[in-house]
């Protein structure tokens, strides 16, 4: 019992120093505790009044760096005002120099005006003196001129306004006439402008064709095959064509020729076409030219219609496109109709456009005024006017009738696109390289017209006019009458037929005149 409770009174006595021990512990490590944090409150209060000390500077050295820089930014603006202020005192101090300079002017010409007011009163007050001095010899020598001529006041002032009434149509006459050369001369300039503009824009390549084709042959004995047994055939092809047909020594070729081209185009590809099937007889020549005549009408119409969208002319009839095409193969002095129609289109148009004309009504005048030359051979007549006559008849506008009509001045000029189509016509056919033929030959030919005239018994003179299309022949009213100058006409035209080849036809005009002249004495 007694050993227990020593046990119970050790243990407790241990539990209390335990417990008081832990106490003191406790107690000694809250002391501990508390001289850490205070420690550390020390520490960071001395931190924070570190930093404050820190953040203190950095703020008083950027004030003085924020201070610095708007005391430098200060001083430039300043410096900049007073560059300024210096500008404008300068500026204000030459505008005050120009100012005194002005005003110094000013005085000076107010001095000049006064001193000319001053001169110009005293001469007008000469003047006015003089001009009643002379009014008054002016009165003595009228009254005197009076007395002299024994006018009175309303004859002699009659016959001044007569005499310079006379001296005023002479002086009107004159400058009118000076004004009307004056404006010739600018009409010629700018007409030379214009067609030179024109010309310049419009350039195309001319072709010239010859009177002979050749077809070339495999060998030799084709020649034998073409000419046939005793010539039929060849007989047979030239009956069926229209052309006539050379074969000689020349080899590998046999030449096709003709004056109408069409018809030495059909002879040419019919031949052509014979040599290629090699079988040559009559009725086989005869289907062969019949199928290429229908094959170069449908190529006449294409190249018409060709000629019409190149020109940008549309809504022509059938009929007109067929003969624009057929100018394909129609010459004039060695120049391509056809070329030269769509050329005269273009310039009449260009033209037209720099007069402010309808270009495109200009064009169709153009591409038209040679349209009879596809059918002169056809129908009796020139082909100006042949070409009228068919413009009329498929309905075409009066100013394309007249241009076609008139554009050789054979008519009276009603429309300004007649006068165009002429130009246009003209810088065509003088285009250089438009025309092969030499000045040598046009001579030659004029000469050959007069020369088989004037064989004739009873010609006096005869003259080849318009390019060698007339030849107008003077007789002798002594040597001839009426009845004998229509046979001579007649003989004329006849022998141009027969001794000469020429496109189109030429006009003989045969004048006999008969003058009677008596002196009263």
């Amino acid at each position: 019992m007694n050993g227990n409770g020593t046990v119970i009174i050790i243990v407790v006595v241990v539990a209390v120093l335990s417990f008081a021990l832990t106490v003191l512990l406790l107690r000694l490590m809250d002391r501990l505790r508390r001289r850490d944090a205070e420690s550390e409150a020390l520490e960071i209060v001395r931190k924070a009044e570190i930093e404050v000390e820190n953040r203190r500077r950095e703020t008083e050295l950027e004030i003085k760096e924020s201070a610095l820089r708007q005391q430098t930014e200060s001083e430039k603006e300043l410096r900049r005002l007073r560059g300024e202020l210096h500008e404008r005192e300068r500026l204000l101090d030459k505008r005050q120099d120009a100012l005194e300079e002005q005003a110094e002017v000013l005085r000076k010409q107010e001095k000049m005006v006064e001193s000319t007011q001053r001169k110009l009163t005293e001469r007008i007050q000469d003047a006015n003196r003089r001009k009643e001095e002379l009014s008054k010899l002016l009165d003595m020598q009228r009254q005197t001129l009076h007395e002299l001529s024994g006018l009175n006041k309303e004859e002699a002032t009659r016959r001044l306004l007569e005499i310079l009434d006379e001296q005023l149509q002479k002086e009107t006459g004159a400058a009118i006439l000076a004004h009307e050369n004056r404006l010739a001369e600018t009409c010629e300039q700018k007409t030379r402008e214009v067609l030179l503009t024109s010309i310049q824009r419009y350039a195309a390549a001319h072709t010239a064709e010859t009177t002979t084709s050749t077809v070339g042959i495999p060998n030799d004995e084709m020649k034998g095959r073409i000419i046939g047994r005793e010539g039929r055939n060849i007989r047979a092809f030239e009956k069926a064509t229209g052309v006539d047909v050379i074969i000689d020594d020349t080899p590998g070729v046999v030449i096709v020729s003709a004056f109408d081209m069409i018809r030495r185009e059909v002879a040419r590809l019919a031949l052509e076409k014979l040599i290629a099937d090699g079988r040559i007889h009559p009725t086989r020549i005869e289907e062969i030219v019949a199928g290429t005549q229908r094959e170069l009408e449908r190529h006449i119409q294409k190249l018409g219609e060709q000629a019409c969208l190149e020109a940008e002319v549309h809504g022509l009839h059938e009929r007109l496109v067929n003969l624009l095409g057929r100018l394909h193969f129609r010459t004039s002095y060695s120049q391509n109709v056809m070329r030269h129609s769509i050329e005269v289109a273009f310039i009449a148009g260009m033209l037209a456009d720099e007069m402010d004309f309808d270009g495109k009504l200009a064009r169709r005048c153009g591409l038209l005024h040679d349209i009879g030359k596809a059918a002169d051979h056809e129908i009796e007549g020139g082909h100006p006017k042949i070409g009228a006559d068919l413009l009329k008849r498929y309905g075409e506008k009066p100013e394309v009738i007249r241009a076609a009509m008139g554009h050789h001045d054979d008519l009276r000029i009603e429309y300004p696109y007649t006068v165009l189509v002429a130009a246009a016509d003209a810088c065509s056919a003088s285009r250089p390289g438009a025309r092969r033929e030499t000045l040598e030959r046009y001579v030659k030919r004029m000469e050959e017209l007069e020369s088989i005239a004037n064989k004739f018994a009873g010609v006096e003179q005869a003259y080849a006019i318009q390019a060698g299309r007339e030849l107008r022949v003077i007789v002798s009213a002594k040597e001839t009458t009426d009845e004998s100058a229509a046979k001579i006409c007649h003989k004329i035209a006849a022998a141009f037929e027969h001794q000469l080849t020429y496109p189109g036809e030429i006009k003989v005009t045969v004048l006999r005149e008969t003058r009677h002249v008596e002196m009263a004495r």
